[in-house]
């Protein structure tokens, strides 16, 4: 396939001896990612972003925690929720759901019976967690009133778009209005919202509030989505405490929910004190990492052979590959890495935090709708970001922090972007033997207690075992 004109193989000499001339004159020819002024070793912060048959439930028991005298019963069946007709058909029509997941089962009568405690809610991507607060909108706003009654606060703008257009999708059968900051469009300050769902990030939302353009007073639910993330980032904290508070004063029974796949000691205890009395919905850890997501390491002599296992023993060896997502660790090599996939002949697209929202825009619908099977990004995507049909991951930088520890929220939300609601998937970390990725790498496996076994860089034979066994080649 492409690798035919890849890199020869490491130790033999040729292309890879003068790679670093090549990567310097492939990263002058990319246009399609601009990166201006970016430092080498300067990475994008996790940033979330922009549903599917085969849910594959674990035999592990959701661990919750009840406040209070109330008593909830698991729903087996959506119609056990009380809904209505509207978001039945839209429910079953349109997200073609036959039941509830194990993870909304659990969490959705705790949301929907009175008195509609706070919540705090840890489950895993796939697992069906952004149904849960969508459905919870849906139901809980009141659609006589044309006033603002539910508002779901996202880190990014990519994310509030990709909730909104879940909600559209779910709801499309109710009277229900929604508005989102992701709009290009401006409101002009005199403007009214009327919408009764509201999606938005920080900074545009503390706008609408103090410009008056949206009003607090009818708020019954508020929706943190990505919550660990909201809290944990610098900043997030303070203006999630804020706005919160702010609403409350004006609206003192909203109902909180806090959703997110992961939550650390810290952001838990802050979560709690939060939240007024909220019940809790965890997984347990281990859980997070879906069991059909095989794990690898390949270990390289060196960073330039990281590329050498890309074009020569990964991408061409996928008869059917899927959509794949390759996560580096900063924006000039996503600039980098994209021009030499290009050049090899592969159609490929990258994304960065840089990025304009239309370019931004441009390369997800891209990747969604297929026209490219391979995104190279930052984790500008690391967190949120769902597509059904990525079956492959690949680590070409093990995920850190800015101390070179490891960043082991990171690491589980980006190998989280394959193996979705029961589906195969496969992921790659690629680690350079004469760094300390291999160390960074072990203590990412203690945590999650997963075994990561290791993949002969040079050993194609396995490649394809691996490969086939995860139904991306016939072998």
């Amino acid at each position: 396939m492409n690798g035919a004109n890849a890199a020869e193989q490491p130790g033999g000499g040729g292309t890879l001896a003068s790679l670093s001339a090549t990567v310097a004159a492939l990263a002058e020819r990319v246009s399609d990612v601009q990166v201006e002024g970016e430092a080498e070793g300067k990475p994008d912060e996790p940033d979330p972003s922009l549903k599917s048959t085969g849910l594959k439930e674990s035999d592990k028991d959701v661990e919750t925690n009840v406040v209070g005298e109330t008593m909830y019963s698991s729903a087996s069946t959506f119609e056990e929720l009380g809904l209505t007709k509207e978001l039945l058909e839209g429910l079953y029509s349109e997200m073609k759901f036959q039941r509830p997941s194990k993870v909304q089962a659990t969490t959705l009568p705790m949301i929907l019976t009175p008195p509609y405690r706070d919540l705090i809610a840890q489950a895993h991507n796939g697992s069906g967690k952004t149904t849960c607060f969508v459905l919870s909108m849906l139901t809980r706003v009141d659609p006589v009133l044309h006033e603002p009654q539910a508002l779901c606060v996202c880190p990014t703008r990519e994310l509030v778009a990709q909730n909104q257009a879940v909600l559209l999708k779910m709801g499309k059968y109710t009277q229900l209005e929604s508005l989102s900051t992701s709009t290009t469009e401006e409101l002009p300050t005199s403007q009214k919202i009327k919408a009764q769902i509201i999606f938005g990030t920080h900074g545009r939302l503390k706008f609408w509030i103090s410009r008056r353009m949206l009003g607090l007073g009818k708020m019954k639910v508020v929706v943190l989505d990505e919550a660990d993330n909201m809290l944990e980032g610098q900043g997030f904290a303070d203006d999630s405490f804020r706005m919160i508070r702010e609403i409350r004063s004006q609206s003192p029974n909203i109902q909180l929910l806090m959703f997110s796949a992961t939550y650390n000691d810290v952001v838990r205890k802050f979560a709690c004190r939060i939240t007024k009395e909220a019940n809790e919905v965890f997984l347990p850890k281990e859980e997070l990492s879906l069991e059909v997501i095989k794990q690898y390491r390949v270990n390289v002599p060196q960073k330039e052979d990281k590329v050498w296992v890309l074009l020569q023993q990964i991408l061409p060896n996928c008869e059917k590959l899927g959509q794949t997502i390759i996560f580096v660790r900063t924006r000039e090599m996503a600039r980098v890495l994209h021009g030499m996939l290009t050049k090899d002949g592969f159609k490929c697209t990258a994304i960065s935090g840089e990025m304009p929202f239309d370019k931004r825009d441009q390369v997800v619908n891209e990747f969604r709708s297929g026209v490219t099977t391979i995104l190279i990004s930052t984790d500008v995507l690391s967190r949120g970001f769902n597509v059904d049909e990525v079956t492959l991951v690949v680590n070409y930088d093990i995920p850190t922090d800015r101390n070179r520890e490891p960043a082991y929220e990171t690491y589980l939300h980006r190998i989280g972007r394959s193996g979705r609601f029961g589906r195969k998937g496969v992921a790659f970390n690629l680690c350079v033997s004469n760094w300390n990725d291999g160390d960074i790498l072990d203590r990412i496996s203690e945590y999650f207690q997963r075994q990561i076994p290791e993949v002969q860089y040079d050993d194609e034979e396995v490649f394809l075992k691996i490969l086939k066994d995860a139904g991306l080649t016939e072998g």
